[in-house]
């Protein structure tokens, strides 16, 4: 692995825009306390103390992008309602543009509800809509996407999909084409719908439930084996460039099928896995369209996701608490 390449890779990471495609989802945390049980039913009652909103799913990659001093353009629908309000107030406050975020009569905001007692989750509420956008919406969300990508020749594209219908194949296969006539590279954080839609992508990331479901492999473990066995099988109905499995206590593995590299899980206190997969996504991008190669981009990934980990709620890691970690686990393994 380059030590020296990562460090100047962060500088690097300044001068970047990203272009982030996907689901936007509110993360709202209902905190408080339980002392009794409802004489209504059996049921804990929560005693609500405070509230406090989140910017999840593709936000939340933008969200990781500018915490490593790049310039986030995320892309999505939302609907015009509570939700999109608490969006648009949250991107505001964290410096990030909404002018790629349009609002529709015909969605609602999806929004994850999650009742705390102390650090015990009791209940998590969805609002949320599933189909796919209509074609109007996709049309306006495309029109921008692809004069911002004329425009202003972004350094890399994600699509960050959490199968909530921003994204369809009509909308992929119109950004993949422009992208790669243009040479821009195109990472993907994929769901089941949209699984083999991605042709010819730069870096494609599912986790290991995704890469079960997507290819059907019930059986499939986290050995290199398996693992190999798996690009094998994506590759026969989807080329990529790279694939980037996320294993979760297993770390990670990414291969191009001629070269591989698996980098095991740091021993950490973990509090909430949510938002990992987000935060590997962005760091991948950055570390990518900064030219780093597999072993770094899949070694710095790897500690981003799992120090996000540490923390309750979905979090994001910024550019000088990575650098921090990178330096730590660097000097411990004797780099």
């Amino acid at each position: 692995m380059n030590n020296a390449a990562i460090s100047s890779a962060f500088e690097r990471f300044k001068h970047q825009t990203i272009l982030v495609i996907g689901d936007i989802i509110v993360d709202a945390y209902c905190r408080g306390s339980v002392t009794r049980v409802s004489p209504e039913a059996p049921v804990p009652i929560l005693d609500i103390k405070s509230r406090e909103y989140r910017l999840g799913g593709a936000a939340n990659v933008a969200l990781n992008i500018h915490g490593m001093g790049a310039k986030p353009v995320l892309c999505s629908i939302v609907g015009k309602d509570h939700g999109a309000k608490q969006v648009q107030e949250l991107m505001h406050a964290q410096g990030l543009s909404t002018d790629g975020v349009f609002k529709s009569e015909e969605r609602i905001t999806s929004v994850k509800t999650r009742l705390m007692s102390g650090h015990h989750q009791l209940l998590r509420m969805d609002e949320e809509q599933t189909d796919f956008i209509s074609e109007t919406d996709r049309d306006t969300l495309m029109a921008f996407i692809l004069t911002f990508i004329a425009n202003e020749n972004p350094d890399a594209i994600i699509f960050e999909d959490y199968d909530k219908g921003t994204i369809d194949q009509n909308l992929i296969e119109a950004v993949m084409s422009v992208a790669q006539k243009v040479n821009i590279p195109v990472t993907v954080d994929p769901k089941k719908r949209n699984f083999f839609h991605y042709q010819g992508a730069t870096l494609f990331k599912p986790n290991m439930r995704e890469l079960v479901e997507g290819l059907n492999l019930p059986n499939l473990k986290s050995r290199e084996k398996d693992l190999h066995f798996a690009f094998a099988k994506l590759t026969e109905r989807m080329p990529v460039e790279m694939a980037f499995f996320t294993l979760s206590a297993d770390g990670v593995f990414i291969t191009n099928g001629q070269e591989s590299t698996h980098h095991t899980a740091h021993k950490r206190n973990i509090a909430d896995v949510s938002g990992a997969g987000d935060t590997v996504i962005s760091v991948a991008t950055c570390a990518l369209a900064a030219g780093l190669g597999m072993d770094e981009i899949s070694y710095l990934s790897n500690l981003a996701g799992g120090y996000v980990c540490q923390f309750s709620g979905v979090v994001a890691i910024s550019a000088s608490e990575l650098r921090t970690e990178f330096e730590k686990t660097t000097s411990n393994r004797g780099y």
